[in-house]
């Protein structure tokens, strides 16, 4: 039932995405572009940052265009077009942007690159970096002390650093809720091909796994689709989202979500590059400062031991603190 519902909201992003105000910005104005790897409308990551576009259009007045961008080719081509326009700010949105970034940077200083992840710092480029591992680690610890099986899977779209970051946490909070839980994990080589990843899915669920997560953007909808068959069909087996609270994805299955204010974040850089106010220097941003948070699904919440909530609320508490580091990769 949540396909159909999906594909509405994809439509209404792409009008939005492709209205003559996002295509040509007026004259004078603060303008701010966004390149996205994948569909606006795949329920999470892009459609976060789009989100977050839109965002600064209606609170900070600016005029905005998006465009979606697959190879590196297509990162430098989008961010020298909007430069050569005259746009103020420009966000690559994701680790595979910064090597474009710092390319074209050096041709436009007086445009500033924003990219949502990595570590690449000019004067004018600069990363945001979204400390979500905090929230995945709490999405591993949930599947450790829930699961039957002992094993959990996680499913990847491209094998980037960021992504397997998130991977790491995950693994180091099923560890330790459960020393010898299993953790499997599956790259299936892209964002948006949801039918490999329903198959990567399968496989994992096949071997035995009954807690999934996914960093698969638009290709996630296939983890959802997979977990929520076998479901159907009486296993006890839930799917974790990322990035935006995906619970309405498939909310007979979807557990939990790691989540992101992409859009929050958006706008406060936009924010400092208007005012006058951009570092060059890597802006970390995790649960501390509101933008990683960890969500329950309220229809499935009740099904969660207590025990298991009380361990999830401890282990936050001690991430906001600042007592529990969570293990990250480095980049």
């Amino acid at each position: 039932m949540w396909r159909p519902c999906l594909a509405l909201v994809g439509l209404a992003l792409l009008a939005l995405a492709c209205g003559p105000e996002a295509d040509a910005p007026a004259g004078g104005a603060f303008r701010v572009a966004l390149l996205t790897p994948g569909s606006i409308a795949d329920g999470g990551w892009n459609q976060g940052a789009f989100e977050g576009l839109r965002r600064i259009e209606a609170e900070l007045g600016a005029s905005v265009s998006h465009v979606e961008t697959k190879t590196p080719g297509e990162f430098e081509d989008g961010f020298r077009d909007y430069a050569g326009r005259g746009y103020a700010l420009v966000f690559g949105h994701g680790f595979e942007y910064q090597e474009a970034a710092a390319r074209v940077a050096a041709e436009f200083p007086d445009t500033v690159f924003v990219t949502t992840s990595g570590s690449t710092v000019r004067p004018n480029v600069a990363p945001m970096v979204f400390e979500l591992e905090q929230a995945t680690y709490l999405c591993g610890l949930v599947a450790a002390r829930m699961s039957r099986s002992g094993i959990a899977g996680m499913i990847g779209g491209i094998d980037l650093p960021s992504i397997r970051s998130t991977f790491v946490a995950f693994r180091a909070g099923a560890e330790a809720g459960r020393p010898d839980m299993r953790v499997r994990e599956v790259f299936i080589g892209n964002f948006d091909d949801g039918a490999a990843a329903r198959e990567a899915a399968l496989a994992l669920l096949e071997e035995g796994a009954d807690f999934l997560i996914h960093q698969a953007n638009d290709a996630g909808r296939g983890v959802f689709q997979a977990v929520s068959e076998r479901a159907a069909a009486g296993e006890a087996v839930y799917a974790f989202g990322t990035n935006r609270d995906q619970s309405a994805m498939a909310p007979g299955v979807v557990l939990a979500s790691a989540v992101l204010d992409l859009p929050g974040a958006f706008v406060e850089v936009a924010r400092r590059v208007r005012d006058g106010r951009f570092q060059a220097a890597p802006l970390r941003l995790g649960m501390k400062e509101g933008v990683v948070s960890f969500a329950w699904n309220p229809a499935l919440e009740a099904k969660v031991p207590a025990p298991v909530r009380e361990a999830v609320a401890e282990a936050e508490a001690r991430i906001r603190r600042g007592e529990l580091a969570v293990p990250r990769g480095d980049f």
